[in-house]
């Protein structure tokens, strides 16, 4: 059976668990090494990953490039422009074709049931590289790096603040499947997916919403932020003065508990969602976030083809 990753539930907590331990161990392997050079197993050697960019893209696109190389494969990168499936052809026939063609699909898109006809029409694995639902690979790189410096999963209280999005879906979603717990910030009207949260008490997860941004940052282990308005939304100025009070800042970090630490997956608007002085600060971890984006994506290709 063809494995997908549309959704961290697609591989579960058992499955994330060995992602992270394999990302580690082959990090820790390769360590001073340039980053060009292939795995000494080299597990994916002959294997071709098709990425395909409708949404622009840095650190996806760069990770995913850079983690088929270090497991000796190779990869197309495809933009809407250049490709017929942005001239009108189906997701399906697009599907159908990738199919004979690659080992493997990469999409950054934006309707997510782009990506679930993909998936249905591919004989393939089909990885989730962002959508407007979801934001799987990010988070593994989040989990990655939190372990790394010290944050044990089971029991984490982690701080949301700001706007609601894809991002944040996952991150709730994780928190079913690896026990932790979520406190999310953000003003009225602009509530989380209820499917995610209701998805992640039911496996054992605490998510609470607070209009407060002190109240759910007061205690906790991780603060996290992301863009608050995207290019060419509508009622930009409505929305940034409904979310100022929820900026991450000096006071806020000093809210949550003294070792805390920031997360942010990048652009970042400093002066909005976060002060300099918080991403670019000792608490932040948001280079290693970036950084491990390779890893993650390298582990999650690895499960996908029944490596792990």
């Amino acid at each position: 059976m063809t494995r997908h990753f549309l959704n961290l539930a697609d591989a579960g907590g058992d499955a994330i668990a060995a992602m992270l331990n394999d990302a580690m161990d082959r990090k820790e392997a390769r360590k001073s090494w340039p980053k060009g050079k292939t795995d000494a197993d080299a597990p994916l050697a002959g294997h071709v990953l098709a990425m395909i960019f409708e949404k622009s893209s840095t650190r996806t696109r760069v990770s995913f490039d850079i983690a088929i190389r270090q497991l000796g494969g190779t990869s197309i990168v495809m933009d809407s422009g250049s490709m017929q499936l942005g001239r009108g052809e189906t997701v399906a026939d697009t599907a159908k074709v990738l199919s004979r063609m690659c080992d493997a699909i990469m999409i950054r898109t934006d309707d997510h049931a782009k990506i679930e006809e993909l998936a249905a029409n591919a004989t393939v694995p089909v990885i989730n590289g962002l959508t407007d639902l979801s934001h799987p690979c990010q988070i593994v790189a989040d989990l990655l790096t939190l372990i790394e410096h010290d944050k044990a999963l089971p029991g984490l209280e982690v701080a949301w603040l700001g706007d609601v999005n894809n991002v944040l879906n996952s991150i709730v979603e994780a928190a079913g499947l690896m026990k932790f717990n979520v406190r999310i910030g953000c003003p009225e009207s602009y509530d989380p997916d209820q499917s995610f949260i209701t998805a992640a008490q039911a496996a054992g997860a605490n998510v609470t919403v607070y209009r407060d941004a002190m109240e759910a940052a007061a205690g906790a282990d991780v603060i996290i932020a992301d863009t608050w308005v995207s290019m060419g939304q509508a009622h930009a100025d409505a929305k940034m003065e409904a979310m100022m009070p929820f900026q991450v800042n000096d006071v806020i970090m000093e809210t949550a508990k003294a070792d805390a630490v920031f997360l942010h997956c990048l652009p970042a608007h400093r002066g909005e969602e976060v002060m300099p002085s918080v991403i670019d600060g000792p608490q932040s971890l948001v280079w290693d976030e970036a950084g491990n984006r390779i890893h993650a994506q390298k582990s999650v290709l690895r499960w996908a083809f029944d490596q792990i």
